[in-house]
């Protein structure tokens, strides 16, 4: 679109609520006017063409991750992947990193009726591994994801990485 790119420290804070909430903060920051829908839908196409062009290129796992989705997946536990991230990229990006085995639920941003911070992808998740969503421990690194297990009705665990929106998850 002509702006100059954003810092990568700036993007990292817009992430968080899904692709078009990406894209239409991003644009915002650039002094970007306002598009109508039409046009929103084909800068989103176009970024997502973008995004799977590079998707996993720079993909580490923080430390301990793989560790304990190891010794987890060991110890017999249902994994569940419940992200915002577009569905089509989803698993792609876990093959990718080298992760997908760990999972025996993935739920992408289009999968549930809305998106974290509602409870649906939570709820989802709890359907397709048999459980309660009062025994889903949500391990998340965002307010997104414990506003999302606090709807659900799951017990929550916060990282103090990842991709905070910028608010830190202690608050």
């Amino acid at each position: 679109e002509g702006f100059e790119p954003l810092p990568t420290d700036t993007v990292r804070d817009l992430v968080g609520k899904g692709m078009v909430n990406l894209l239409t903060r991003a644009l915002k920051l650039c002094g970007a006017p306002t598009r109508d829908d039409a046009a929103m839908a084909v800068m989103l196409q176009r970024y997502q063409h973008h995004y799977a062009a590079v998707l996993g290129r720079e993909t580490v796992a923080y430390d301990g991750v793989m560790d304990a989705l190891a010794q987890l997946h060991a110890e017999g536990y249902k994994l569940a992947v419940v992200t915002n991230k577009a569905t089509r990229f989803v698993r792609p990006h876990l093959e990718l990193a080298g992760m997908q085995h760990y999972f025996a639920s993935v739920v992408g941003g289009d999968d549930a009726s809305a998106k974290k911070p509602d409870a649906a992808p939570l709820l989802l998740a709890a359907q397709q591994l048999g459980v309660a969503p009062g025994r889903l421990l949500m391990v998340g690194d965002s307010a997104n994801d414990i506003d999302a297990a606090r709807a659900a009705g799951c017990p929550a665990l916060a990282v103090p990485y990842g991709y905070t929106e910028g608010r830190p998850v202690q608050s």
